[in-house]
């Protein structure tokens, strides 16, 4: 039941995101959780290649260079989902900086806290 929570907030994030950044649209609120379930699929795959093939360049940008990777699974991800265009490199890296704060904040704000 906490997948379908998560699966729905960030769908909801994503909305959020595509109201603020230029260039990063999602047409409704079904192609936003189709596209959590895309960019879950990317990420597992091409973004954990990419983050492995990567890794000394990770690490010389003391990890910044995640950011670009996260973008381009954005970008690619905008590619197969209907309804859900990013038109450009800087509004996908500009989302994926927007996301990983989101996802922080909510992620700080939102743990359980245990004894």
């Amino acid at each position: 039941m906490r997948w379908l929570l998560h699966w729905i907030v960030n769908a909801v994030v994503l909305l959020v995101v595509s109201h603020f950044v230029q260039g990063f649209q999602i047409s409704s609120f079904g192609s936003a959780m189709f596209a959590v379930v895309i960019i879950g699929i990317v990420n597992a795959t091409l973004g954990l290649f990419l983050k492995f093939m990567t890794f000394p360049l990770s690490l010389l940008t003391l990890g910044l260079f995640v950011f670009v990777i996260d973008a381009i699974v954005l970008w690619f991800s905008s590619k197969l989902v209907p309804g859900f265009t990013i038109t450009g490199f800087m509004p996908a890296l500009i989302a994926a900086l927007v996301l990983a704060l989101i996802q922080m904040l909510l992620g700080f704000f939102g743990a359980e806290k245990t004894a």
